[in-house]
This record gives C-alpha cells, sequence and structure tokens, in this order.
C-alpha cells in the first residue's frame, strides 16, 4: 500500500534517529522526500542511502532566512510540498537553578523558533493548493512536564499549542495539523546512557520496552495520510501507556 503515493514531504532533522526512519517510511509509502538537517554529511549520506527519490538539504532550522530560503527550493526542485514534519529537535537538560541562559535559549531555537519558522514558510505553498499535511514533534512531557527539563518542556508544551492554533487557522484552507507526542525511544541518545536508566525507563512503561524510531515514523505517516483526512488540532500519545 503507497498511502502517501505522488505526496512531496518535508522532514526536518531527517538525517538520522526517528527522521530517518520517517524518511524511509514516507518513501515506501510511495512519497518523495526532502531531508532537511544541518549536518551535511549525514543528510548526503542518508539521502544516498534511500535512493532517488529523496534530496538532502542543509538548514538550519533556527534561522528563518535560511528556512524561507530552503522552502522555495524545495518547492521549485520537486513542484510542490504537501507534507511537513516537524522532526527536529534538541535537549540540553538541567534543573531550573543549574540551567544556564545559553541552554534555555538554545533548545527554544530549536525545538519552537525551528517549528514555527518551518512552517510559515512552507504552508503559503499548501494554501495555494489548498491541501496540507503538517505533523508537529511534541512530546509526552510537554503534557505531563518532567524534572530536569524545563526548556525541552516549555518548547514541547509550545508545539501542542501552537498545533491547535495552526488547525484553527489553516483549516478551511484544507490543511491538517497535529502532533506527535513520543514516550522514551531507543534513539541513538537513548541507547548511549547507562544501561541502569534504560532498563528504569522500560520499567516505567507498561510495555515493558522502549519504543522503536520506525515506530513513531508509522504514526507520522498515519497523520499525514488522507486516511487522518478528518483527523487535526489532535495530539497523538505514542508511548507505550508510559502516561497512564
Amino acid at each position: 500500500m503507497e498511502r502517501l503515493k505522488d505526496k512531496v514531504a518535508v522532514i526536518t532533522g531527517g538525517a538520522n534517529g526517528i527522521g530517518k526512519a520517517t524518511a524511509q517510511k514516507f518513501i515506501t509509502e510511495g512519497a518523495q522526500v526532502a531531508i532537511w538537517d544541518i549536518v551535511k554529511e549525514k543528510g548526503e549520506e542518508t539521502a544516498k542511502e534511500l535512493g532517488n527519490n529523496t534530496k538532502f538539504y542543509q538548514v538550519d532550522t533556527t534561522s528563518f532566512d535560511q528556512v524561507e530560503k530552503a522552502a522555495q527550493q524545495t518547492h521549485q526542485d520537486f513542484g510542490k510540498i504537501d507534507i511537513l514534519i516537524n522532526n527536529a529537535g534538541i535537549t540540553q537538560d538541567a534543573t531550573l537553578a543549574k540551567m544556564s541562559i545559553e541552554q534555555w535559549q538554545k533548545v527554544l531555537d530549536v525545538n519552537l523558533n525551528g517549528v514555527f519558522y518551518c512552517t510559515k514558510a512552507i504552508s503559503p505553498f499548501m494554501v495555494e493548493q489548498a491541501y496540507g499535511r503538517i505533523v508537529n514533534a511534541s512530546s509526552v512531557v510537554g503534557i505531563y512536564g518532567n524534572f530536569g527539563q524545563t526548556n525541552y518542556v516549555a518548547t514541547k508544551a509550545g508545539v501542542i499549542g501552537m498545533t491547535k492554533t495552526w488547525a484553527r487557522e489553516l483549516g478551511r484552507k484544507g490543511i491538517t495539523v497535529n502532533a506527535i507526542a513520543p514516550g522514551f525511544i531507543a534513539t541513538e541518545m537513548v541507547k548511549s546512557i547507562p544501561e541502569k536508566v534504560i532498563n528504569m525507563l522500560e520499567g516505567k512503561t507498561p510495555l515493558g520496552r522502549l519504543g522503536q524510531p520506525e515506530e513513531i515514523a508509522n504514526a507520522y505517516a498515519f497523520l499525514a495520510s488522507d486516511e487522518a483526512s478528518f483527523i487535526s488540532g489532535a495530539t497523538l500519545s505514542v508511548d507505550g501507556a508510559v502516561t497512564i
């Protein structure tokens, strides 16, 4: 089944982890994929690995100038943009007392400003064609909070708020806007932490394991497809019931 046949998708942070898994999933579903990532070498490697229906663009999503230029170039190269997956994100954890202003600002720049910039630059193309699917990366901590993640939680809660607002603003233009709220996912970053911490995370999850990047990619693909054509303004938790 090719649920995304002939669609053009932009995936931010698409060079590795969940972003790469999403690009792979979208290719199998028939889409053409524009990978936006700040890491050139890894981005080019991923695009080459995924084949002719993939193109890499080096983009710093914290720069609106770069984002706007990349949006115009992507639209020119592919002829349209149907799907935006705002997946790029970072963490720089510390408690309130220990968090530096730099840590606070950097996470806001990538996780919140970047989502705003990409959506602002790409949504006009969707409005023009009266069709679009926007899916934003939030997190379960954006719903419930988390110790030592003031900056990250603030951005992920903000993403949920922007998602609801854009769903209201863009709905009559034929555009749906939703968010994914992943739980503990076995990305390379998570795999690098001590085994006892991983065991603790698994123990907190009723399904008894970490999620896989491919499982988040599946959720992205569903919300980007026409199967989800009447779903908008929603935040889908993909977390193994960790928040129950």
